[in-house]
């Protein structure tokens, strides 16, 4: 699984009116983890990996992965 956000249009709805951007996909991890039932950060972990596979970039550096 990827996300993404539809930039520039369709701002999640508490962002509504304003110009959507990429910082917004959280609103999408978040409602799409409640669906799954597992927590955002363990999505947000997942589909950055996913990410990263698909575009192949490198892996993400040790201060940006997660602790725990």
């Amino acid at each position: 699984i990827l996300i993404e956000t539809d930039a520039p249009f369709l701002a999640p709805k508490p962002m509504r009116g304003r110009k959507n951007e990429p910082a917004f996909v959280a609103f999408t991890c978040a409602i799409l983890a409640a669906a799954r039932g597992v927590p955002a950060e363990q999505l947000a972990s997942q589909t950055a990996a996913n990410t990263r596979r698909v575009l192949k970039l490198p892996p993400a550096p040790v201060s940006d992965r997660p602790v725990g």
